[in-house]
C-alpha cells in the first residue's frame, strides 16, 4: 500500500471512464474509493489486483496497482449482473497489472496523452 508522505496518482482506462459515466460514478467518488483501497478497504486478489465496491455497493471495480504509487481503475461491473470475475479474467488482470508496473514515466505520459489512461486525482 502507499506509504504515508509518499505521493500517489489514480487513473482510469478510457473503457472504465465510459462505464463509470453510464453508472454515474464521479471522479470524486473514485478518488475517495482509491483512498479506501490504499487503507486496506478492498479485496486484495493478489498480483496487484484489487476489487473495490462502488456506488453504494451497486457496482464492483477492478483496480490495478503499479508499485503502490499508481492505481488504475480498469474494469467495472454491476453486482446484479455478476458476483465476481472468473479465474481466467483474474489471470489476465494480473498480467495487465504487471505490464503497468513495468511502465516508465515516459510510457505513462504517452498513455495519458493519447487518452488510453485518464488521470483522476493524486495524493500529494
Amino acid at each position: 500500500m502507499a506509504k504515508a508522505g509518499k505521493s500517489w496518482r489514480a487513473f482510469k482506462t478510457a473503457w472504465f471512464a465510459k462505464a463509470a459515466r453510464k453508472c454515474r460514478i464521479s471522479d470524486h467518488e473514485l478518488c475517495e474509493a482509491m483512498r479506501e483501497v490504499m487503507s486496506g478497504q478492498a479485496d486484495d486478489l493478489g498480483g496487484g489486483v484489487f476489487k473495490k465496491r462502488l456506488n453504494k455497493n451497486m457496482h464492483r471495480s477492478i483496480v490495478l496497482a503499479k508499485g503502490g504509487r499508481h492505481w488504475i481503475f480498469a474494469y467495472l461491473f454491476a453486482k446484479k449482473d455478476r458476483a465476481n470475475i472468473d479465474d481466467d479474467e483474474l489471470k489476465d488482470f494480473r498480467l495487465l497489472a504487471k505490464s503497468y508496473a513495468e511502465l516508465s514515466s515516459a510510457q505513462l505520459t504517452k498513455l495519458l496523452e493519447d487518452g488510453t489512461l485518464l488521470e483522476i486525482c493524486d495524493g500529494e
